[in-house]
């Protein structure tokens, strides 16, 4: 009976310690396989204004009140986020673009845009604490930048030229946007594809 007993316990151990060893093994091929992945940013659809054009002049009453001028030269440049009430992913990411407003107030203005009834997105506006940014409704805004999914989002500079662009999911392909416009790419994907589609901005 205790040499059963023994032999159980023995077997238990080296089960243990069997598991113990594939958990570390696993652990670190995930590692390996992290910092082997490229980091993905926004995916940019090949349509609309192209990254390094003029972008479409606009000038559109907000929400609040006032107006707010599209791709006018300025001091700051300007972060369109194209979102809808409906759209979750899009209220996942309104704190986050608050928080990157916040930390880039220096050199950044976040506009909200948008299209649809303009009571449903004023409950909306005031529901999202919203009312620190412009918030626009317009229709011909999303045709001209060929918006056709959301959240999209389009990182203009202060000549008012399209410096980055595509369809944002979470905080990281939010910021591969300013990655893109610091580095004078058109986007983080064509950097990490090689030197075939390292084309630069102008």
């Amino acid at each position: 009976m205790i040499d059963a007993l023994a032999i159980s316990n023995a077997i238990l151990w080296a089960v243990v310690l069997a598991l113990l060893v594939a958990v570390f093994a696993l652990a670190r091929q995930v590692g390996i396989l992290y910092e082997r992945v490229a980091p993905m940013g926004a995916l940019m659809i090949d349509s609309g204004p192209a990254v390094g054009e003029a972008a479409p002049r606009f000038d559109l009453p907000e929400l609040g009140g006032g107006s707010v001028a599209i791709g006018a030269a300025g001091s700051h440049s300007q972060l369109l986020f194209f979102l809808s009430p409906t759209c979750p992913v899009c209220k996942k990411l309104l704190p986050i673009l608050k928080s990157i407003a916040a930390a880039e107030s220096s050199w950044l203005r976040l506009v909200f845009a948008s299209d649809g009834e303009p009571e449903e997105h004023r409950a909306f506006h005031r529901r999202a604490a919203l009312t620190d940014f412009p918030y626009v409704l317009s229709t011909e805004l999303g045709m001209a930048f060929r918006v056709g999914k959301l959240p999209y989002a389009v990182l203009l500079d202060e000549a008012g030229r399209v410096r980055a662009k595509g369809l944002v999911n979470s905080r990281e392909q939010l910021e591969s946007l300013f990655t893109a416009k610091e580095m004078n790419v058109a986007s983080v994907q064509e950097f990490v594809s090689g030197p075939a589609g390292q084309g630069t901005a102008t």
